[in-house]
């Protein structure tokens, strides 16, 4: 591809920004070609690449490393200007004036119990689009966007259905119980606390929602992923605040524009050799695919191998892109000092159904392949099944012929886990059903209508399936555990009890494949979430 005749600015004195962009940081130039049709590449010269994972999170690494930045999808919870939001301190501020950097109210949820907490905003940005009105039977009233969530005693809840029928959401209807931030504990915020004892005893119960019209709405990322307004407990987008690190702003520019970092590489292998950094496991793949199509041009993951691997650090590489075969010697010699895993990602074997749900994907066969040379290599290899399609790949004979093949290949173990529509990805989704295969869309409005996992009695049974297909193909020994903390419907019931009574874990039975996670004798890997095979 002749990227450099595609670039937009090269006046040899430093690029202008794009009309109604601001201007990124080491902004080397930004490219458009017809084979990324809509898509801008922003190459940048970072300062750093080595991220820590926030601490509160229960991914099962401390670090990670992305030299690519930006996503096509549009997830947004919007909420109007003059909302009042509550502060740390007591007070409130309307939503249109957060500040990056304020401190307000979120909530945590610990042993099974939510509480409330101070959260810091990431990113706050806007847009205009449809509204609804909230009322509930205390006088209570929110307006807010369509595909708003809002916490409920029985877990989030989009406010309406337009946001969420179909998309694996669920919606609110009147009858349904809010849960008032006054009813959670708040130790350490003593202000808040008086704040919000001033409405206990308010009925919080839906009465209506109502069309408002269109609006300019506002939405903000917080470091709890959600906060309190008018005293209910919002959700918000957790990952656009990514994109403002280098000075794009999370709206728009998160679903349009991707950052290159040309000099993670060497920015990384500056990082490693600091006497400061303790070798602790450093995970690629988890926030987007390092062997995406660019990567073929770019060329940044050998230098990234080969800097982590030569400090002494263990990596883990989670892909579906073929592309990584390029780099197998480097990820083997790597393997000699460090300990390494490598993780692929194989949902299907059907070519047809293939193009359809996964175009510009390689191809079931290819990532086969894929995990025979890694394998072939000396390197250990798990494959996620990840995602199975009710309806569609779920069947016995579907699963069992693709841990057939994936057993042949020569994987250490597979872990097989059903569709997750998380926001985002079940509009496409829906979309995609509603054309391909109408006839399943009242299953899958069944299925999800709890949220964004599958129902448990779906679970249960595909477990229980896949449990005996594992042990035939000599796949099911060993991993991690994802069962180590509350996931799904099941967290999101008991993060709503009000007694302080601990929730029942779900039966989730699926471990990390043996092969994709480094073994490295550290507490930090011991439980993994299925949250993190969201991007699969």
């Amino acid at each position: 591809m002749r990227w450099a005749g595609q670039q937009l600015d090269d006046d040899g004195e430093g690029p202008e920004p794009l009309p109604g962009m601001p201007a990124l940081k080491g902004l080397v130039r930004s490219v458009q070609t017809p084979e990324f049709a809509g898509i801008t590449f922003h190459e940048v010269r970072a300062r750093s690449v080595l991220n820590r994972v926030p601490g509160g999170s229960p991914m099962p690494f401390s670090w990670t490393v992305n030299p690519y930045r930006g996503c096509s999808h549009a997830c947004t919870y919007c909420t109007v200007g003059s909302t009042p939001v509550l502060r740390a301190d007591g007070g409130t501020v309307p939503m249109a004036d957060l500040q990056v950097g304020d401190t307000v109210v979120g909530t945590v949820v610990e042993g099974g119990a939510r509480r409330l907490v101070r959260t810091h905003v990431l990113a706050h940005w806007s847009s205009r689009r449809p509204v609804v009105r909230v009322r509930l039977a205390d006088g209570t009233a929110v307006v807010v966007g369509t595909d708003h969530r809002l916490l409920a005693r029985t877990g989030w809840r989009h406010v309406a259905r337009a946001g969420a029928d179909g998309h694996g959401g669920a919606w609110l209807v009147p009858g349904d119980a809010l849960v008032g931030a006054e009813t959670l504990p708040a130790p350490g915020l003593a202000g808040v606390r008086d704040v919000l004892d001033e409405s206990r005893g308010a009925d919080r119960t839906l009465v209506a929602v109502e069309p408002a019209g269109e609006e300019t709405v506002y939405d903000v990322t917080t470091t709890t992923g959600d906060y309190v307004a008018e005293g209910l407990v919002h959700h918000n987008c957790f990952a656009r605040n990514t994109h403002t690190y280098l000075d794009l702003d999370a709206g728009a520019d998160f679903d349009r524009q991707v950052v290159v970092k040309l000099n993670a590489p060497e920015v990384l292998a500056r990082e490693v050799r600091s006497s400061r950094w303790t070798r602790e496991h450093v995970a690629m793949g988890t926030n987007t695919d390092p062997y995406q199509r660019a990567e073929g041009r770019y060329r940044l993951m050998p230098g990234i191998i080969r800097a982590l691997g030569g400090s002494g650090t263990p990596l883990s590489i989670l892909t579906k892109g073929t592309l990584l075969a390029r780099d197998l010697p480097d990820i083997v010699a790597a393997g000699r000092d460090v300990p390494v895993g490598v993780g692929v990602s194989l949902a299907l074997l059907d070519p047809e159904l293939h193009r359809s749900v996964e175009p510009g994907t390689p191809s079931p066969r290819a990532r086969l392949d894929l995990v025979r040379r890694i394998a072939d290599a000396g390197l250990p290899v798990g494959v996620f099944v990840a995602p199975v399609l009710p309806g569609l790949t779920d069947s016995d004979a579907a699963l069992d012929a693709l841990l057939g093949e994936i057993a042949a290949a020569g994987a250490a173990g597979a872990s097989v886990l059903a569709l997750h529509l998380r926001p985002g990805t079940r509009e496409w989704f829906h979309g995609w059903l509603a054309r391909e295969h109408p006839h399943l869309l009242d299953r899958y409005a069944a299925l999800y209508r709890r949220g964004a996992y599958v129902q448990q009695a779906y679970r249960d049974d595909l477990a229980r399936r896949v449990a005996v297909l594992l042990r035939r193909h000599g796949l099911d020994g060993g991993g991690h555990r994802m069962g180590g903390r509350l996931a799904g419907d099941a967290a999101e019931r008991s993060s709503t009890r009000l007694d302080g009574g601990k929730g029942a874990a779900p039966d989730n039975p699926e471990p990390w494949p043996d092969g994709a996670l480094p073994n490295v004798p550290t507490a930090i890997v011991e439980d993994a979430p299925a949250e993190q095979l969201s991007l699969l």
